[in-house]
């Protein structure tokens, strides 16, 4: 390949100036310095990012030695496909010949997985390791839990759920679980000893039963660097390091990154500190505030401020509202995209009247030719849409929600990929231990007995073909016998995805008699053996849907899938990276926006502004930020049920106010005329908001 082709100019004609300097930083150095792309919303994050990996192929580089790490298989999947149109333009390929492939990207989980396989035996670990989901990692925590006692404790002891949240915290933010308990379970504070007793239990049975969790993914990784032969062998892999959403890293993320390249050397990270949302995920902010100063010299910052998507009125409120942060990285979004529709602040009398005015603007715009998938309802938590939910199926809108029921939760859809991960593993006790339980007849304890006499079989399917099933599950029991030996001969070789189309035909009797809804949930496995059939094997298979599972099941509440047209609710963490014509934010007052669980630090409410901005910057055209003056509340101790008053949320400053329409084209009013007491009482929202920092 060309050293530089001529035409790798067209690729990069196409970018605004920032953009370009961030795609051509090092041209001319193999091994050019850090860069810290700072990408305010809408940007071209991804395009800028995109052109980049493109310049150094085109320069150079060899595309299997470029690591370019993402926060969802997506998002790995999409800058694939642009790289690749890129460079098909840019070096003058017909639209028929494959362009260079990037082999190392991916997300920071499922690179860790390859990695690990690759280096498996070196590290203590099978290559046939199979990954425990969210709901496997607690149950195995839920069993050590029962093991050691800790279930019957006269005391409250920390339910699986919890314990398992602790434990991955202790593992992403590097901190220590004494540290961890006091500064977000001061409640489990005195359970501290026990918990590194149940902590020590849970890895000793994964270690056992050769199973990873998530968390293990990046943690096992990190040790690997901290090897040096093999930190050598990891990082000599790649010559050039790209990082995605970096403000989204936690610390042990940020310690992998530093590890392969320790001078920073060929390392390009790229996010937005203002974006930086996922602090419940143990995400760190001071990843990408600290980054420059993490080498010597510092890295090179370019900031992207050219916004694509929203109009002018939605960004200046943005810009408004991030006015009010303290440390954070300076910019002004600004766009050519002019618009005399400005943002609107807009008081309803309660969520009941929020709900109506929310559906009555949604059809609205729908006649007005913008279709419901172009418009979305976005809020701080999931139960805050009840109200709308009820509203939108009483008109009969069709809705999707994000932010509730994932895929991989739904229980028919753990049933078979539990099977097949029992076939894959056979030393993985909790899969095989829900997979017995399914058989009528067959209860924990004989459960249990199966799970333990395969996981210590030096032949599981011979294991099988001698254990003694109850009789009254005899038949049941010689079905999924023949399957699993089925399963376990093909041992995936050749044979995928035929081995999901068997699991499926077995599974299928249980689930009839298990679900009265069957046939829904008969969907869902169609649809899983349609994504099947996009996988190599059953081993990337399992890996891959764990790791970046579909979003919605047929489970969830509200879903027509049969429409072709329908709203879409979100929760603000999982409608980040996304756009719409029109966004509705619900409940923009203190309690809701900040939450009121979230407002015990500086920190905590710094984050709580961010959620805000990035919900605002959602929108392309309109923006409706709603606020209820008063929620209704039940079992009060003193006074029963009641309506409380709602104060505007801190974060509508009057400069943010000053940038939207509030209670239609009325003006401010001086805060020096108004009172607490009158504005909670008031109707007028402009009122209210200068009140609320009165």
């Amino acid at each position: 390949m060309p050293t530089v082709l001529p035409s790798s100019e067209t690729l990069l004609d196409s970018l605004n100036p920032a953009q370009r300097e961030a795609a051509e930083h090092g041209r001319g150095d193999a091994r050019p310095g850090p860069l810290l792309v700072i990408a305010g919303a809408g940007t071209g994050k991804t395009m800028t990012l995109a052109a980049r990996v493109a310049r150094l192929v085109l320069d150079g580089a060899d595309p299997q030695r470029i690591l370019l790490l993402t926060f969802s298989r997506r998002a790995a999947a999409e800058m694939e496909r642009r790289v690749g149109r890129a460079l098909q333009q840019a070096m003058g390929l017909p639209g028929t010949q494959p362009p260079p492939r990037l082999p190392w990207s991916g997300t920071f989980h499922s690179i860790g997985a390859r990695l690990l396989r690759l280096h498996a035996e070196s590290i203590g670990l099978s290559p046939q390791f199979t990954l425990m989901d969210r709901s496997d990692a607690e149950d195995l925590m839920g069993l050590q839990r029962q093991d050691l006692g800790l279930a019957t404790s006269k005391q409250r002891f920390p339910l699986k759920a919890t314990c398992l949240a602790i434990y991955s915290r202790v593992v992403n933010s590097q901190q220590p679980l004494h540290d961890v308990l006091a500064s977000h379970y001061p409640w489990c504070a005195e359970w501290d000893d026990a918990l590194k007793s149940l902590f020590r239990a849970y890895v000793q049975h994964k270690q056992t039963q050769q199973v990873l969790d998530y968390d293990d993914l990046l943690l096992y990784w990190a040790q690997m660097q901290a090897v040096p032969a093999l930190a050598e062998a990891v990082g000599g892999r790649f010559d050039h390091v790209l990082v995605d959403e970096y403000q989204d890293t936690n610390r042990l993320q940020a310690a992998i990154v530093q590890t392969l390249k320790p001078d920073g050397r060929g390392v390009t990270v790229v996010g937005d500190d203002a974006q930086s949302i996922y602090a419940f995920r143990a995400a760190e902010v001071r990843n990408i505030l600290d980054f420059p100063q993490r080498y010597d010299p510092p890295a090179r910052i370019v900031t992207l401020e050219r916004n694509y998507r929203s109009t002018q009125p939605i960004l200046d409120a943005s810009n408004a509202l991030m006015a009010q942060a303290g440390e954070r990285y300076a910019k002004r979004l600004w766009t050519d995209r002019q618009s005399s529709q400005r943002p609107r602040l807009k008081t309803v009398a309660d969520e009941a009247a929020q709900a109506v005015w929310v559906a009555d603007q949604v059809l609205a715009q729908r006649e007005a030719g913008m279709p419901l998938k172009s418009q979305a309802v976005l809020f701080r938590a999931s139960h805050h849409s009840a109200a709308l939910e009820l509203e939108l199926m009483r008109r009969r809108i069709p809705f999707v929600k994000f932010g509730g029921l994932k895929f991989l939760e739904a229980a028919h859809v753990k049933d078979v990929l539990s099977l097949l991960r029992w076939a894959h593993n056979p030393r993985h006790q909790l899969a095989g231990f829900r997979v017995a339980q399914l058989i009528a007849g067959i209860g924990p304890v004989t459960a249990r007995r199966v799970a333990d006499a395969v996981r210590d079989a030096a032949d599981p399917v011979q294991a099988m073909a001698a254990f003694a099933a109850p009789a009254v599950a005899q038949a049941d029991w010689v079905s999924l016998r023949d399957t699993y030996t089925a399963l376990r001969t093909q041992d995936g070789h050749g044979q995928w995805p035929v081995d999901l189309e068997l699991a499926c035909q077995w599974y299928l009797p249980h689930l009839q008699r298990l679900h009265d809804d069957a046939a829904m949930r008969q969907a869902d496995l169609q649809q899983l053996q349609r994504l099947a059939a996009g996988y190599g094997s059953r081993e990337r298979f399992l890996t891959e849907l764990t790791l970046d599972p579909p979003e919605a099941t047929s489970d969830e509440a509200g879903v027509p899938l049969r429409d072709e047209d329908y709203l879409i609710l979100s929760t603000i963490h999982s409608a980040k990276g996304q756009e719409w014509k029109a966004v509705y934010v619900l409940n923009v007052v203190d309690g809701c926006m900040p939450s009121d669980l979230s407002t015990e630090t500086t920190q905590q409410i710094d984050e709580e502004r961010r959620l805000l901005y990035v919900a605002m910057t959602r929108a392309r055209q309109h923006l409706e930020l709603v606020l209820p003056q008063r929620f209704y509340v039940q079992q009060q101790a003193v006074s029963g049920d009641r309506h409380v008053y709602a104060a505007p949320s801190r974060f509508l400053t009057p400069e943010v106010a000053a940038c939207c329409e509030v209670g239609g084209s009325q003006a401010l009013t001086s805060h020096r005329q108004a009172t607490r007491e009158q504005a909670m009482a008031a109707v007028d929202l402009a009122k209210r908001i200068v009140a609320a920092w009165d």
